[in-house]
Protein backbone atom coordinates (compact mmCIF):
# COMPACT_ATOMS: atom_id res chain seq x y z
CA UNK A 1 0.00 0.00 0.00
CA UNK A 2 3.03 2.32 1.24
CA UNK A 3 4.85 1.27 -2.18
CA UNK A 4 1.36 2.20 -4.49
CA UNK A 5 0.68 5.68 -2.90
CA UNK A 6 4.27 6.01 -3.46
CA UNK A 7 4.00 5.02 -6.88
CA UNK A 8 1.03 7.74 -7.17
CA UNK A 9 3.22 10.22 -5.79
CA UNK A 10 6.36 10.08 -7.59
CA UNK A 11 4.22 9.39 -10.67
CA UNK A 12 2.02 13.17 -9.76
CA UNK A 13 5.13 14.91 -9.21
CA UNK A 14 6.63 13.66 -12.66
CA UNK A 15 3.47 14.76 -14.37
CA UNK A 16 3.66 18.10 -12.76
CA UNK A 17 7.34 19.06 -13.49
CA UNK A 18 6.94 17.91 -17.37
CA UNK A 19 3.42 19.67 -17.23
CA UNK A 20 5.65 23.25 -16.01
CA UNK A 21 8.44 22.02 -18.18
CA UNK A 22 6.36 22.38 -20.88
CA UNK A 23 4.64 25.08 -19.96
CA UNK A 24 8.17 26.73 -19.96
CA UNK A 25 9.05 25.54 -22.77
CA UNK A 26 6.12 26.50 -24.20
CA UNK A 27 6.01 30.36 -23.06
CA UNK A 28 9.94 30.70 -23.16
CA UNK A 29 11.48 28.96 -26.32
CA UNK A 30 8.44 28.99 -28.80
CA UNK A 31 7.29 32.92 -30.04
CA UNK A 32 4.07 34.05 -29.95
CA UNK A 33 3.35 33.65 -33.54
CA UNK A 34 4.68 32.09 -36.48
CA UNK A 35 4.36 34.87 -38.77
CA UNK A 36 6.60 38.21 -38.19
CA UNK A 37 4.71 40.91 -37.58
CA UNK A 38 6.29 44.49 -36.78
CA UNK A 39 4.93 46.23 -33.43
CA UNK A 40 5.64 49.62 -32.56
CA UNK A 41 4.91 49.75 -28.70
CA UNK A 42 5.59 53.17 -26.78
CA UNK A 43 6.17 52.57 -23.02
CA UNK A 44 6.35 56.23 -21.31
CA UNK A 45 8.69 56.58 -18.32
CA UNK A 46 6.78 55.79 -14.68
CA UNK A 47 4.76 52.87 -16.63
CA UNK A 48 4.44 49.46 -14.14
CA UNK A 49 5.54 46.35 -14.81
CA UNK A 50 1.92 44.85 -14.95
CA UNK A 51 0.90 47.62 -17.23
CA UNK A 52 4.07 46.76 -19.60
CA UNK A 53 3.05 43.24 -19.72
CA UNK A 54 -0.32 43.89 -20.50
CA UNK A 55 0.19 45.97 -23.26
CA UNK A 56 3.19 43.44 -24.99
CA UNK A 57 0.49 40.47 -24.14
CA UNK A 58 -2.16 42.37 -25.96
CA UNK A 59 -0.31 43.30 -28.82
CA UNK A 60 1.07 39.72 -29.44
CA UNK A 61 4.78 39.66 -28.50
CA UNK A 62 4.15 37.86 -25.45
CA UNK A 63 2.25 34.81 -24.83
CA UNK A 64 1.27 35.51 -21.09
CA UNK A 65 1.75 38.85 -19.35
CA UNK A 66 1.73 36.49 -15.82
CA UNK A 67 5.17 34.57 -16.85
CA UNK A 68 6.47 37.61 -17.74
CA UNK A 69 6.18 39.49 -14.87
CA UNK A 70 7.36 36.01 -12.92
CA UNK A 71 10.36 35.84 -15.37
CA UNK A 72 11.51 39.98 -15.08
CA UNK A 73 10.98 39.66 -11.36
CA UNK A 74 13.17 35.93 -10.63
CA UNK A 75 15.82 37.37 -13.12
CA UNK A 76 16.07 40.57 -10.97
CA UNK A 77 15.66 43.01 -13.99
CA UNK A 78 11.78 44.53 -12.93
CA UNK A 79 14.64 48.33 -12.22
CA UNK A 80 16.36 47.86 -15.62
CA UNK A 81 13.43 48.13 -17.74
CA UNK A 82 13.85 51.88 -19.73
CA UNK A 83 10.92 53.91 -21.11
CA UNK A 84 10.99 54.48 -24.33
CA UNK A 85 9.41 53.63 -28.20
CA UNK A 86 10.20 50.03 -29.19
CA UNK A 87 9.84 47.90 -32.21
CA UNK A 88 9.31 44.39 -31.72
CA UNK A 89 8.23 41.61 -33.78
CA UNK A 90 6.03 38.48 -32.90
CA UNK A 91 8.20 36.44 -33.63
CA UNK A 92 10.95 37.16 -30.96
CA UNK A 93 11.47 35.08 -27.75
CA UNK A 94 10.65 36.42 -24.08
CA UNK A 95 14.25 36.78 -22.88
CA UNK A 96 14.79 38.88 -25.87
CA UNK A 97 12.03 41.24 -25.59
CA UNK A 98 12.97 41.61 -22.09
CA UNK A 99 17.01 42.21 -23.09
CA UNK A 100 15.71 45.09 -25.54
CA UNK A 101 13.71 46.37 -22.43
CA UNK A 102 16.76 46.32 -19.93
CA UNK A 103 19.29 47.48 -22.99
CA UNK A 104 16.81 50.44 -23.78
CA UNK A 105 17.26 49.25 -27.07
CA UNK A 106 14.68 51.82 -27.92
CA UNK A 107 13.63 53.00 -32.05
CA UNK A 108 15.81 55.82 -32.97
CA UNK A 109 14.35 58.39 -35.68
CA UNK A 110 17.06 60.15 -38.35
CA UNK A 111 15.73 63.66 -38.13
CA UNK A 112 17.22 65.85 -40.41
CA UNK A 113 17.06 69.82 -39.17
CA UNK A 114 17.88 72.00 -42.83
CA UNK A 115 20.13 74.65 -43.16
CA UNK A 116 18.33 78.05 -42.38
CA UNK A 117 15.80 76.37 -40.05
CA UNK A 118 14.73 78.85 -37.14
CA UNK A 119 14.67 77.77 -33.52
CA UNK A 120 10.58 77.91 -34.38
CA UNK A 121 10.57 76.03 -37.03
CA UNK A 122 13.02 72.95 -35.58
CA UNK A 123 10.61 72.92 -32.59
CA UNK A 124 7.79 72.50 -34.74
CA UNK A 125 9.42 70.01 -37.05
CA UNK A 126 10.17 68.40 -33.73
CA UNK A 127 7.08 68.38 -32.42
CA UNK A 128 5.03 67.01 -36.11
CA UNK A 129 7.30 64.01 -35.96
CA UNK A 130 6.05 63.57 -32.18
CA UNK A 131 9.57 63.10 -30.85
CA UNK A 132 9.24 66.75 -28.55
CA UNK A 133 6.89 69.30 -28.09
CA UNK A 134 7.45 72.71 -29.31
CA UNK A 135 6.55 74.88 -26.60
CA UNK A 136 8.83 72.85 -24.25
CA UNK A 137 11.49 72.80 -26.75
CA UNK A 138 11.87 76.48 -27.23
CA UNK A 139 11.77 77.55 -23.31
CA UNK A 140 14.69 75.53 -22.93
CA UNK A 141 16.56 77.16 -25.85
CA UNK A 142 15.71 80.46 -24.45
CA UNK A 143 16.73 78.94 -20.62
CA UNK A 144 19.79 81.70 -19.50
CA UNK A 145 21.12 78.60 -17.10
CA UNK A 146 20.62 75.92 -19.57
CA UNK A 147 22.87 77.94 -22.45
CA UNK A 148 25.31 78.44 -19.51
CA UNK A 149 25.87 75.03 -19.17
CA UNK A 150 26.42 74.19 -23.13
CA UNK A 151 30.23 75.18 -23.78
CA UNK A 152 29.56 78.41 -25.56
CA UNK A 153 30.95 80.81 -23.18
CA UNK A 154 32.79 83.04 -26.48
CA UNK A 155 29.57 83.55 -27.75
CA UNK A 156 27.55 84.58 -24.99
CA UNK A 157 30.18 86.11 -22.47
CA UNK A 158 29.90 89.38 -23.88
CA UNK A 159 26.03 90.36 -23.67
CA UNK A 160 25.20 92.74 -20.47
CA UNK A 161 21.86 94.14 -19.97
CA UNK A 162 22.29 96.75 -22.33
CA UNK A 163 24.38 94.93 -25.51
CA UNK A 164 21.90 94.28 -28.46
CA UNK A 165 22.40 90.90 -28.30
CA UNK A 166 20.83 91.03 -24.80
CA UNK A 167 18.44 93.14 -25.84
CA UNK A 168 17.49 90.65 -28.88
CA UNK A 169 16.73 87.89 -25.89
CA UNK A 170 19.55 85.21 -25.08
CA UNK A 171 18.49 81.79 -27.12
CA UNK A 172 19.69 79.62 -29.00
CA UNK A 173 18.89 80.55 -32.16
CA UNK A 174 21.89 80.38 -34.58
CA UNK A 175 23.69 77.63 -32.44
CA UNK A 176 21.65 74.33 -33.36
CA UNK A 177 23.62 72.89 -36.22
CA UNK A 178 21.17 72.17 -39.27
CA UNK A 179 22.15 67.99 -40.08
CA UNK A 180 20.97 64.66 -39.99
CA UNK A 181 20.88 63.21 -36.38
CA UNK A 182 19.58 60.04 -34.26
CA UNK A 183 16.66 61.06 -31.81
CA UNK A 184 14.24 59.08 -29.82
CA UNK A 185 10.94 59.46 -28.62
CA UNK A 186 10.94 60.42 -24.70
CA UNK A 187 14.46 61.85 -25.27
CA UNK A 188 14.39 65.25 -22.90
CA UNK A 189 14.36 68.43 -25.37
CA UNK A 190 18.40 69.23 -23.54
CA UNK A 191 19.48 65.99 -25.03
CA UNK A 192 18.75 66.99 -28.16
CA UNK A 193 19.81 70.40 -27.98
CA UNK A 194 23.27 69.10 -26.52
CA UNK A 195 23.54 67.21 -29.75
CA UNK A 196 22.98 69.86 -31.83
CA UNK A 197 24.90 72.31 -30.07
CA UNK A 198 28.16 69.91 -30.03
CA UNK A 199 27.79 69.58 -33.46
CA UNK A 200 27.99 73.21 -33.70
CA UNK A 201 31.30 73.43 -32.07
CA UNK A 202 32.39 70.63 -33.72
CA UNK A 203 32.22 72.92 -36.87
CA UNK A 204 32.92 76.78 -34.94
CA UNK A 205 35.45 75.29 -33.08
CA UNK A 206 39.13 77.21 -32.17
CA UNK A 207 40.26 78.05 -35.64
CA UNK A 208 37.34 80.02 -37.01
CA UNK A 209 37.09 81.59 -33.55
CA UNK A 210 40.75 82.84 -33.92
CA UNK A 211 39.41 83.60 -37.93
CA UNK A 212 36.62 85.85 -36.51
CA UNK A 213 39.24 87.65 -34.38
CA UNK A 214 41.34 88.64 -37.18
CA UNK A 215 38.77 89.86 -38.85
CA UNK A 216 38.14 92.19 -35.91
CA UNK A 217 34.28 90.66 -35.21
CA UNK A 218 33.21 88.52 -32.25
CA UNK A 219 32.60 84.90 -32.82
CA UNK A 220 28.81 86.02 -32.00
CA UNK A 221 29.07 88.55 -35.00
CA UNK A 222 30.43 86.14 -36.97
CA UNK A 223 27.59 83.97 -36.48
CA UNK A 224 25.00 86.37 -37.20
CA UNK A 225 26.00 87.43 -40.14
CA UNK A 226 26.66 83.73 -40.97
CA UNK A 227 22.80 83.42 -40.81
CA UNK A 228 22.04 85.92 -43.01
CA UNK A 229 24.53 84.89 -45.67
CA UNK A 230 22.48 81.81 -45.07
CA UNK A 231 19.07 83.25 -45.76
CA UNK A 232 20.05 85.58 -48.96
CA UNK A 233 22.31 82.66 -50.94
CA UNK A 234 20.87 79.62 -51.75
CA UNK A 235 24.22 79.03 -54.22
CA UNK A 236 27.56 77.70 -52.23
CA UNK A 237 29.35 80.30 -54.89
CA UNK A 238 27.75 83.19 -54.58
CA UNK A 239 27.97 82.92 -50.60
CA UNK A 240 31.69 84.67 -50.03
CA UNK A 241 29.91 87.03 -52.51
CA UNK A 242 27.18 88.18 -50.55
CA UNK A 243 29.55 87.82 -47.13
CA UNK A 244 31.97 90.49 -49.09
CA UNK A 245 29.11 92.87 -49.49
CA UNK A 246 27.86 93.02 -45.73
CA UNK A 247 31.48 93.25 -44.98
CA UNK A 248 31.81 96.30 -47.06
CA UNK A 249 28.50 97.86 -45.92
CA UNK A 250 29.71 96.89 -42.09
CA UNK A 251 33.06 98.65 -42.88
CA UNK A 252 31.78 101.80 -44.77
CA UNK A 253 28.80 102.22 -41.98
CA UNK A 254 26.33 101.04 -44.67
CA UNK A 255 23.22 99.83 -43.57
CA UNK A 256 23.23 95.95 -44.51
CA UNK A 257 19.56 96.20 -46.04
CA UNK A 258 18.83 92.81 -45.70
CA UNK A 259 15.25 91.49 -46.67
CA UNK A 260 15.48 88.15 -44.25
CA UNK A 261 15.91 90.24 -41.08
CA UNK A 262 13.36 92.67 -41.31
CA UNK A 263 10.96 89.45 -42.09
CA UNK A 264 12.48 87.71 -39.02
CA UNK A 265 11.35 91.00 -36.57
CA UNK A 266 7.94 90.76 -37.94
CA UNK A 267 5.12 88.10 -36.14
CA UNK A 268 3.43 86.14 -38.56
CA UNK A 269 4.62 86.98 -41.64
CA UNK A 270 2.82 85.92 -44.41
CA UNK A 271 5.04 85.87 -47.37
CA UNK A 272 4.65 89.52 -48.43
CA UNK A 273 6.88 91.85 -47.22
CA UNK A 274 5.94 95.42 -48.11
CA UNK A 275 6.77 98.86 -47.98
CA UNK A 276 5.11 99.65 -44.26
CA UNK A 277 7.42 96.50 -43.09
CA UNK A 278 10.45 98.34 -44.16
CA UNK A 279 9.36 101.69 -42.27
CA UNK A 280 8.30 99.66 -38.91
CA UNK A 281 11.26 100.07 -36.27
CA UNK A 282 12.41 96.31 -34.87
CA UNK A 283 15.70 95.77 -34.36
CA UNK A 284 15.81 93.25 -36.35
CA UNK A 285 14.97 95.88 -39.60
CA UNK A 286 18.35 96.57 -41.28
CA UNK A 287 16.52 99.26 -43.24
CA UNK A 288 16.50 101.43 -40.44
CA UNK A 289 19.60 100.31 -38.30
CA UNK A 290 23.22 99.96 -39.34
CA UNK A 291 25.16 97.10 -38.27
CA UNK A 292 24.40 93.77 -37.69
CA UNK A 293 20.68 92.61 -35.91
CA UNK A 294 20.71 91.55 -31.75
CA UNK A 295 20.99 87.92 -32.49
CA UNK A 296 20.89 84.95 -35.55
CA UNK A 297 18.09 85.08 -37.86
CA UNK A 298 18.30 81.14 -38.42
CA UNK A 299 20.43 78.15 -37.99
CA UNK A 300 23.02 78.37 -40.59
CA UNK A 301 25.51 75.38 -42.26
CA UNK A 302 28.95 74.98 -42.50
CA UNK A 303 29.19 76.67 -45.99
CA UNK A 304 27.79 80.15 -44.40
CA UNK A 305 30.24 79.87 -41.63
CA UNK A 306 33.02 79.51 -43.96
CA UNK A 307 32.22 82.13 -46.09
CA UNK A 308 31.22 84.82 -43.05
CA UNK A 309 34.53 84.27 -42.29
CA UNK A 310 35.99 84.51 -45.51
CA UNK A 311 34.87 86.91 -47.70
CA UNK A 312 35.33 87.05 -51.44
CA UNK A 313 38.20 89.81 -52.28
CA UNK A 314 35.55 92.11 -54.52
CA UNK A 315 34.61 95.57 -53.55
CA UNK A 316 30.73 95.02 -54.35
CA UNK A 317 28.03 96.49 -52.40
CA UNK A 318 25.29 95.66 -53.83
CA UNK A 319 22.94 92.37 -55.00
CA UNK A 320 19.74 91.73 -56.78
CA UNK A 321 17.88 88.15 -57.39
CA UNK A 322 18.00 87.43 -61.01
CA UNK A 323 14.77 85.10 -60.43
CA UNK A 324 16.40 81.57 -60.79
CA UNK A 325 18.41 81.63 -57.38
CA UNK A 326 21.29 83.75 -58.36
CA UNK A 327 22.52 87.36 -58.24
CA UNK A 328 23.80 90.29 -60.19
CA UNK A 329 26.10 91.71 -57.81
CA UNK A 330 27.36 95.79 -58.62
CA UNK A 331 30.24 97.99 -56.93
CA UNK A 332 28.45 101.15 -57.86
CA UNK A 333 24.72 101.88 -57.27
CA UNK A 334 24.18 103.12 -60.74
CA UNK A 335 25.40 99.76 -62.03
CA UNK A 336 22.97 98.14 -59.73
CA UNK A 337 20.12 100.06 -60.61
CA UNK A 338 20.48 99.12 -63.95
CA UNK A 339 20.68 95.27 -63.02
CA UNK A 340 17.35 95.64 -61.08
CA UNK A 341 15.80 97.49 -64.50
CA UNK A 342 17.08 94.54 -65.85
CA UNK A 343 16.25 91.58 -63.79
CA UNK A 344 12.66 92.97 -61.66
CA UNK A 345 9.94 93.65 -63.18
CA UNK A 346 9.42 96.60 -60.88
CA UNK A 347 12.30 98.93 -59.41
CA UNK A 348 13.53 97.87 -56.45
CA UNK A 349 15.25 99.46 -53.00
CA UNK A 350 18.87 99.22 -52.48
CA UNK A 351 19.92 96.36 -51.29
Amino acid sequence: MNLSRRHKTLFVCLFAILFFASLLFWFLLIPPSHTSLTKVIMIKKGTPLRKISGLLEQEGIIRNREFFIGMVTLLGKKREIKAGEYEFHTRMLPFEVLSSLAKGQVKRHLVTIPEGYTLSQIGQLLEDLSIAEKTTFLQKAASPAFIASLGLLEHFSNQTEDSPQKKGGMTLEGYLFPDTYHFIKEMEPEEMIRMMTHQFRKIFGPDLIEKASQLGISPREAVILASIIEKEASLSEEKPLVSAVFHNRLKRRIPLQSDPTVIYGISNFDGNLTKEHLLTPSPFNTYLNWGLPPTPICNPGKESMMAALNPASVPHLYFVSKNDGSHHFSESYEEHQHAVGKYQKTPLRKN
